[in-house]
């Protein structure tokens, strides 16, 4: 399965601001040790998991210090086990022990979005439907979760405001209806895909009617779900939101709905327990 490809920039980024806000104008503490000692570390998972954050790891310690090897164990998208070694590090003691807290931090946010993605994706292995995420990401670490669902097993909806157009309710009353607002998305940027939020069967005709390329139906009950999947075959692309969990993403993809979209796999997560240790 491919991933997806996360700019190097973006990483650098990420983690030079991470490294900023935990380290400041020095890790007093971390002084303590002599700078000439050197080290062998050990990182290990203490529960089961879909691993993703390598590259977030590395470059946490290629920032501080590249002289520290680490040696991997597993790699990104792969389900490893409660004590399963993910890695070993090598190098300056006081360096290893100044990069643990950001490079960890990377590693148990990106392996909680995988893991609970793969828990999604499986939920409609059974289906033709496919499950994305949304905006509803940790600031800054957009591109990050993005990759990590993927890693998951779920695809990526847009990555912001500038790569396609949702056309949500408030949109929809400022432009003074469905159609103007396609039309004005039509004008602006003709090479863009166009999405409506639509809330009823009515305002799914006219987003089909006004040449939308894909529907929201949000918040649609599975009765009123099997209908506008009827509607949209072959027509228009369909995509289900709103109250969407792991107890009935089943249920909604079996109505036939192309996609499901859902903030839960970056924001409804809860951080792998790992640990590094000095051997």
């Amino acid at each position: 399965m491919a991933f997806l490809q996360v700019p190097q920039s973006i990483i650098e980024e990420n983690v030079f601001n991470a490294l900023k806000e935990d380290i400041g104008d020095g890790d007093i503490t971390g002084e303590l040790i002599p700078q000439e000692n050197i080290s062998l570390a050990t990182v290990i998972s203490r529960e089961a998991c879909v691993f993703c954050g390598l590259h977030w790891f590395e470059e946490s310690y290629r920032q501080l210090d590249d002289e520290i090897l680490i040696d991997w164990f597993v790699n990104d998208g792969e389900t490893i086990e409660a004590g399963q070694i993910i890695c070993t590090i090598s190098g300056s003691s006081q360096n290893i022990v100044s990069g643990e807290r950001c490079a960890l931090n990377f590693v148990q946010t990106l392996s909680a979005t995988a893991t609970l993605s793969a828990l999604y994706a499986k939920k409609v292995a059974d289906t033709t439907t496919k499950v994305l995420d949304t905006r509803k990401t940790i600031p800054g670490l957009r591109m990050a979760q993005k990759y990590a669902v993927s890693c998951g097993g779920c695809k990526n909806h847009r990555l912001g405001l500038f790569d396609a157009f949702l056309i949500k309710e408030n949109h929809i009353n400022a432009c003074n209806g469905i159609t103007n607002a396609i039309n004005e998305a039509r004008f602006h940027s003709p090479d863009l895909k166009v999405e409506v939020e639509v809330e009823d069967l009515n305002e799914l005709q006219q987003a089909i009617d006004a040449g939308a390329d894909r529907v929201l139906l949000d918040n649609f009950n599975i009765d009123t779900l099997k209908q506008a999947v009827a509607i949209c075959k072959g027509k228009i692309i369909s995509e289900a939101s709103g109250n969407i969990t792991i107890d009935n993403i089943n249920d909604v993809a079996k109505t036939g709905v192309d996609y499901i979209s859902t903030g839960a796999l970056t924001k409804d997560i809860k951080a792998i327990d790992l640990s590094m240790r000095f051997d």
